[in-house]
């Protein structure tokens, strides 16, 4: 399996008005001289970007952009958004980050949720009939710099650093004239993996933003944020990275260990000055060199000692899994490359985004308060996991989800799992509490879209739980 987010280190993201004669999806009205990426020089928070390439979004009726918001003369974000197959002009708008740090969102619109996917042959495509799309605004952004199509100063070294660099990149691609009438429409954050970081991280900051804008600090435009989406996110390696041994010795699959390795690894855990006790450190001084004392610890004694047999991101394959298929032939071929407007040859991991993020001992911060600070402000959040993805397993999840002081706590904690069906096939195991769900996903690996159920196709039931929350509801069988 080609890096998809995080723990690289073991395996080494209109017009003002719409003309009366766009269609029903709502094609914005573009000024054409203005994105020609080859004659417009680079301004800082402007845009530059192609439209219609064709590519991905096959439907000559939906509209598709793809290009760069450039924070600086030498900071270019690259993003490729999709509008809705469906009500575009006011249907919501969804970010799609991937992880790493420093992985290309290019892999959950390939791999998982776009409009089209990767064919086996890792050159070619499939249209997607599961995309989330069909009734959603979305935008697929390569983020911090460096990563994906992404290029220019790497000047992210933590997840506040990074979410302080999304901010500036919504601000410029909202007062874009294509897509400023998109920035009153609700907007919502879905990421996974070292999204656990981002999606709990960079909510807080829009609401804070949004805040400032509207208490008159800070000038700017107010994002009207109400969802955010955490798929297999690692938020807490306090509660999560004791889940590794745990998970070894009892999953819905097999065994990963022997029985002394797992009873090694509950040592290094739990015993007097090991990983627990290094992560406690961490998180009540943050400083950068305890926390890295921990990081590289609970690597070498904890959860790096079963990743030797197995795919960490699908327990079920073996450790070099050819699934998802790799897009790296599609996304680095020159012809598609110019097609979209990419300046930057793409990768699916920056080692050095990595390594900047790591190296401040960001891996082992405790981001939990940050998710309670946004659950508590009213917004939508759902929490899902693939049981069969090790890196950042269910168990570990729903020990954070446990350990959560929120407004929905009480009731949470009152629920049973209840089977979430699709079409009346069971899907997984689900708790609702107010605008707060979790959902264990059967059968599913890291990429949780990438996965088929029992009588479901490939996205099926990931395309049902994200539509249900989109539009604010409690997550229901069908």
């Amino acid at each position: 399996m080609a890096f998809i987010t995080r723990f690289t280190a073991v395996d080494i993201l209109l017009g003002l008005a719409f003309a009366s004669t766009v269609s029903a999806l709502s094609r914005p009205l573009v000024d054409e001289d203005a994105v020609l990426l080859d004659s417009r020089a680079i301004h800082a928070g402007k845009m530059r970007y192609v439209n219609d390439s064709g590519v991905c979004e096959t439907d000559p009726d939906v509209f598709q952009a793809s290009g760069y918001a450039d924070l600086t003369k030498s900071q270019h974000i690259w993003w490729w958004f999709f509008a809705s197959r469906n009500n575009s002009a006011s249907a919501p708008v969804a970010i799609w980050l991937n992880g790493g740090p420093g992985s290309s969102s290019m892999l959950g619109l390939f791999q998982e949720n776009g409009p089209c996917r990767i064919d086996a042959n890792g050159s070619s495509t499939s249209p997607n009939p599961y995309s989330w799309n069909n009734n959603a605004n979305m935008i697929f952004i390569d983020q911090p710099v460096g990563a994906g199509y992404s290029y220019g100063d790497l000047k992210v070294y933590s997840t506040n650093d990074a979410a302080v660099a999304m901010w500036k990149t919504l601000q410029i691609f909202f007062a874009d004239p294509a897509f400023a009438p998109f920035a009153k429409n609700e907007l919502a954050l879905w990421t996974e993996s070292y999204g656990g970081h981002y999606g709990p991280a960079f909510a807080h900051y829009f609401l804070q933003q949004n805040d400032a804008i509207a208490n008159g600090s800070i000038s700017g435009i107010p994002l009207n944020f109400k969802t955010l989406g955490i798929g297999n996110g690692i938020t807490d390696a306090l509660h999560q990275y004791a889940s590794y041994p745990e998970y070894a010795a009892s999953n819905p699959y097999e065994p990963l260990a022997n029985s002394s390795v797992i009873a090694s690894a509950n040592s290094s855990f739990y015993d007097q000055g090991g990983c627990r006790d290094q992560i406690i450190d961490c998180y009540t001084d943050r400083t950068k060199d305890v926390c890295l004392a921990a990081e590289a610890f609970c690597e070498n004694n904890v959860y790096g000692v079963f990743l030797d047999d197995f795919d960490p991101y699908d327990v079920r394959g073996p450790l070099e899994d050819s699934y998802p298929p790799d897009p790296s032939p599609l996304l680095q071929n020159k012809t598609f490359i110019e097609k979209i407007g990419s300046k930057q040859n793409w990768t699916s991991s920056n080692g050095q985004v990595f390594n900047n993020v790591f190296s401040t001992g960001d891996d082992v911060r405790n981001f939990t308060p940050d998710l309670e600070a946004v659950i508590n402000a009213g917004v939508r959040t759902v929490l899902y996991d693939g049981d069969a993805d090790f890196i950042v397993n269910y168990k570990g999840v729903e020990a954070v989800v446990d350990s959560l002081n929120t407004q929905y706590t009480s009731m949470y904690r009152q629920q049973q799992f209840a089977n979430y069906t699709v079409s009346g096939n069971v899907a997984g195991l689900v708790k609702n509490a107010g605008n707060f769900s979790y959902f264990r996903v059967l059968g599913a690996g890291h990429e949780v879209p990438a996965y088929n159920y029992t009588g479901l196709a490939v996205g099926q039931a990931a395309l049902q739980f994200f539509d249900q929350t989109m539009r604010g509801e409690q997550l229901s069988s069908t």
